[in-house]
């Protein structure tokens, strides 16, 4: 017969040692704060793609001149004030390369000047131009494209870049002649115009190391401090109510007892993650709200086996005392939540080594949750059921004391 592991003998040890850590995490939380993301504080956005630039056009006239691009062509559409308005569309399949979109368009708009950066063959189709401005002025308005051969740039880079500037975050989008990079800086509050002033830090820094020619501001927002309070409240009553449901679902499917015992587990594990963010200083974002979520659904579906298996046991062991039913299940189910978990932790370590900026946090945060989630259905949710149902038997458990009715007829 397997030996039973008495897990129960340390429950009240590890109860005090998750109690040590949640209060550091409360320490580390008033005197070293929260790191948070700029999903969480008023801040400025940027997308940026690098890609050398085609053509600049510039125009000096009276006339306002817009420029747009769609899946057929690129627009030029004059706005006048004492005529109508005029839109000339060059077609991909009219001007398929980059000097025939120059000879043309030097033709047809007046005052408009272009200066070619890129070769003359270069198919114009590869050519995009950004949401960010659509004006022509005396201001080089730049079109960029995509080379054959282009050497990509990861986020590592771009965040060496702008290491001058402090807090600032980079996250890669896509993969090879796709990628796009969106760049994150906090407002933290002493600027007069945080929004130009954050703008022009960012573009400064990436000028100086990459030249104007060579990437593209795609589009920017900023964030104001009314929104990013309001998301920061959402997510903690998304966290409260997923706790929420999932007690309502415990009590349904077991006792009270069980129903507590798994969210104040589950509480526990929210906590320890939070500690662990406090601690280390890792971004507090989005991701991070995903990777509690995820842990928290994680570890739910490990605490509903092992309660299946002591409710088995309560039935078939009635005489026992509960927590010796509770140190079987728990070592009946051991193997198969080691298997589970290891496996699980196998794809978040490869996401943490593979990957870099907030997935290899997402990972990191899933690392420590899976973990934290083992330990308290062991523990913290054992130590629970044991501490509110008292010192019973497990058929006193079952029959609630009083009275009698066969083992089987029994529900948990």
């Amino acid at each position: 017969m397997k030996k039973t592991i008495k897990f129960s003998k340390l429950f009240a040890v590890m109860v005090v040692l998750s109690s040590a850590l949640i209060i550091s995490g409360i320490v580390g939380f008033f005197t070293k704060g929260i790191n948070f993301g700029i999903d969480f504080q008023a801040g400025f956005i940027e997308k940026v793609r690098f890609a050398p630039t085609a053509f600049i056009l510039t125009y000096d006239g009276e006339k306002n001149i817009q420029v747009a691009q769609s899946s057929q062509g690129i627009d030029i559409t004059v706005i006048s004030v004492d005529t109508e308005n005029k839109v000339v569309s060059f077609k991909y399949t009219e001007y398929p390369t980059v000097g025939q979109f120059i000879e043309a368009i030097q033709q047809q708009i007046d005052g408009v000047k272009v200066k070619a950066l890129a070769k003359t063959d270069t198919a114009l189709q590869s050519v995009f131009i950004t949401s960010e401005t659509s004006r022509l002025t005396t201001e080089p308005f730049r079109a960029h494209y995509i080379p054959e051969q282009i050497q990509p740039i990861d986020a590592d880079e771009v965040r060496h870049a702008l290491a001058s500037i402090p807090s600032v975050s980079v996250q890669q989008v896509g993969e090879s002649r796709d990628r796009v990079f969106q760049i994150r800086l906090p407002d933290n509050g002493t600027y007069t115009n945080a929004n130009a002033e954050l703008r022009a830090l960012i573009n400064t820094a990436l000028v100086a190391a990459y030249e104007a020619d060579n990437f593209a501001v795609l589009s920017t927002d900023f964030v104001g401090s009314r929104f990013s309070g309001s998301l920061a409240r959402q997510a903690v009553l998304l966290v409260i109510g997923a706790l929420f449901l999932i007690f309502i679902y415990a009590l349904v499917r077991f006792r009270w007892t069980f129903a507590l015992g798994a969210v104040l587990a589950l509480v526990h594990d929210v906590l320890i993650m939070i500690t662990f963010i406090v601690w280390t200083q890792m971004e507090f974002n989005s991701t991070t709200i995903a990777a509690i979520l995820t842990i928290v659904g994680y570890s739910i579906n490990d605490t509903v086996v092992v309660f299946d298996r002591i409710r088995e046991n309560i039935r078939l062991n009635p005489k026992l005392a509960l927590v010796d039913v509770l140190d079987l299940a728990q070592t009946e189910v051991l193997s198969r939540t080691i298997i589970t978990t290891v496996t699980t932790m196998l794809a978040a370590v490869s996401l943490y080594i593979f990957t870099s900026g907030s997935m290899k946090d997402f990972a990191l945060a899933l690392l420590v949750g899976m973990i934290s989630g083992v330990y308290s259905t062991i523990y913290i949710a054992g130590a629970c059921i044991t501490f509110f149902s008292g010192k019973k038997h497990a058929g006193e458990l079952a029959l609630g004391g009083t009275k009698k009715r066969p083992v089987a007829e029994v529900t948990i």
